[in-house]
């Protein structure tokens, strides 16, 4: 046993409409919801290797600039995955001292997610 912690389990977001949010992190993510036993309201959301949980809100308040990476595989392959789904983006930005690209996108909350990749990444 030890007292550092293992990893960051799921982080959580507000939302004005749990049931879209669900489609679209499932859409662009590959997420999966998960329905609880219990009777909460909050939305979970997991991938295996991140979970991400949403609250229901009646009311969004902005939340720019806080937001949460998410990192990817295929730089291209994802860009024309979000195209596909119709999902605008920021400029691209390339970062040469570590290999690194990122960009922005928001969720339908406007909730901001930051699109990586890193070429040279270990795994």
């Amino acid at each position: 046993m030890t007292a550092e912690p293992r990893y960051i389990h799921h982080v959580n977001f507000p939302t004005t409409d749990p049931d879209r949010t669900a489609a679209w992190y499932t859409r662009v993510f590959g997420m999966k919801r998960i329905m609880p036993k219990s009777n909460t309201r909050v939305v979970l959301m997991t991938r295996g290797n991140f979970d991400l949980h949403f609250t229901p809100v009646e009311e969004m308040e902005r939340m720019a600039p806080y937001h949460f990476a998410v990192e990817v595989d295929d730089w291209d392959e994802f860009l024309a995955h979000l195209e596909e789904l119709g999902i605008r983006h920021t400029r691209p930005i390339e970062r040469p001292e570590n290999q690194s690209k990122f960009c922005y996108i928001h969720d339908p909350d406007h909730t901001m997610i930051e699109l990586v990749y890193h070429s040279r990444r270990p795994n």
